[in-house]
């Protein structure tokens, strides 16, 4: 078992939703935490918050996509703690729509924000972490990464791919970094993810799905869980079973067409 005090956490998609909440709660039991987004107007509003209530926060613009941006994001990390022990995964979008909508710009930002901001994350982080002996990567790779449904091809076709980047990133690193994907069950209320959903009945499912879902509080603690761990290298974090059930029996409308 290992502690969260006074790591340097640096965290992607820290604007909102997942990497908010796991920004807040690693500043509270002692992390030093380090935000990334693009939004930097949120981030400095978070950072102002975690300091005022003695934490340790810093931010900096991330373009998850962009290799200088991800670059200098750890580089600024460096020069103001000196190292990155973890590295958290937040960033996501899931605009999604069935395949013969050919919304080729949408499938286009999926591979760019999910699939390469990890693997810039990743490569970003990797050299100091392989000097310092140690490190922890974290992604968050929702349970899309386990199934399918209609409408969200390529969404998941990302999230299966961030899970085979993790596993072979921890074969390559055994006994040497530590990775972890948590896999939140449905979304909570993760509101630039939902919303941005072209097809209606995707947008309503997910609308649906977000009144039953795992907060992203839970999410949170899930990947604390995994830092003060270390043994964890995989794991769902779902709703409960009854409501998992029902919302996975609801029928599929015929306009899901549009």
């Amino acid at each position: 078992m290992t502690t969260i005090q006074e790591k340097v956490v640096l965290i992607t998609g820290a604007s909102s939703g997942i990497g908010e909440a796991t920004a807040r709660l690693l500043a509270r039991r002692g992390a030093k935490v380090v935000l990334g987004a693009r939004r930097t107007d949120r981030l400095a509003a978070l950072a102002a918050e975690i300091t005022a209530t003695g934490g340790t926060a810093s931010f900096q613009r991330l373009d998850v996509t962009h290799r200088p941006d991800m670059e200098a994001f750890a580089e600024f990390a460096l020069e103001t703690h000196e190292q990155i022990d973890v590295l958290v995964n937040a960033a996501g979008v899931m605009p999604m729509s069935p395949l013969w909508n050919r919304k080729i710009e949408e499938w286009e930002l999926m591979i760019d924000v999910n699939l390469r901001g990890v693997l810039l994350g990743i490569a970003a982080v990797l050299p100091t972490m392989q000097e310092q002996g140690w490190g922890h990567i974290v992604n968050v790779a929702p349970v899309a990464m386990h199934g399918l449904s209609p409408g969200s091809a390529v969404y998941h076709g990302t999230q299966y791919a961030v899970n085979a980047v993790s596993e072979g990133l921890r074969q390559e690193h055994a006994g040497r970094l530590h990775v972890t994907v948590v896999s939140p069950d449905v979304h909570g209320p993760i509101d630039p993810l939902a919303e941005r959903i072209a097809a209606s009945y995707a947008r309503e499912r997910m609308r649906t799905n977000r009144r039953i879902a795992v907060p992203v509080d839970a999410v949170a603690r899930s990947i604390a869980g995994a830092i003060e761990g270390y043994g964890i290298t995989a794991g769902a974090v779902r709703p409960p079973a009854r409501q998992h059930h029902q919302q996975q029996q609801r029928p599929r409308p015929a306009e899901y067409a549009q």
